[in-house]
């Protein structure tokens, strides 16, 4: 059975809630204000595609493939993205809600969370070279053995992370957000 290709549709309010979005190719399509929560998107394929006003929060995404993929104002809490398909993965993030999501392990070379919720979300061992997380809030946000290389965390907010278990060469921060690199260590800045 072939997949089918979907190209250039808007899928606007729709309900994904008790029925899954049929399997397909979808290439520069927009969903908006669509809701897919605690369903599948498994084994789905996304180019060129942008989600607005979405809610993806606990669903499978176990071999979708996201390539050049917009998000904005999106709730998406719970997501494992490390189940995806990592071939060309490349999305965008800005506004949107990512709490208790996962990057475990994923290279994401120039990633960009703009503005978004991290609370709590896994960047354990991913690669994150030159990711921007500008106005972005990383309270309790797990940084291990994470490529942070020319990142930038100048705007962010509420981040923890060990220099010592951290690549973070190049990387930039704002004087005012220091005390995030050196949590581990006690010490008080006034």
């Amino acid at each position: 059975m072939s997949t089918k290709f979907i190209a250039d549709q808007t899928f606007k309010n729709q309900d994904y809630t008790k029925t899954r979005l049929p399997k397909g190719e979808y290439e520069n399509c927009t969903f908006k204000g669509c809701n897919f929560e605690n369903n599948y998107l498994d084994n789905q394929n996304f180019m060129e595609c942008e989600f607005i006003d979405c809610n993806l929060s606990n669903i499978n995404l176990a071999h979708t493939i996201f390539k050049e993929v917009t998000f904005s104002h999106c709730k998406m809490v719970g997501l494992k993205f490390e189940d995806c398909n990592d071939f060309l993965l490349n999305f965008t993030f800005e506004n949107c809600i990512l709490n208790f999501s996962s990057f475990y392990g994923l290279t994401l070379k120039n990633q960009s969370f703009l503005a978004c919720k991290l609370v709590e979300v896994d960047f354990t061992e991913a690669g994150l070279v030159g990711a921007n997380f500008s106005g972005s809030d990383l309270s309790k946000a797990i940084f291990h053995q994470t490529d942070l290389q020319k990142s930038d965390f100048t705007q962010a907010l509420n981040f923890d992370i060990d220099p010592e278990n951290n690549t973070i060469k190049n990387a930039l921060f704002s004087k005012e957000s220091l005390s995030g690199l050196l949590v581990k260590h006690q010490i008080k800045i006034e």
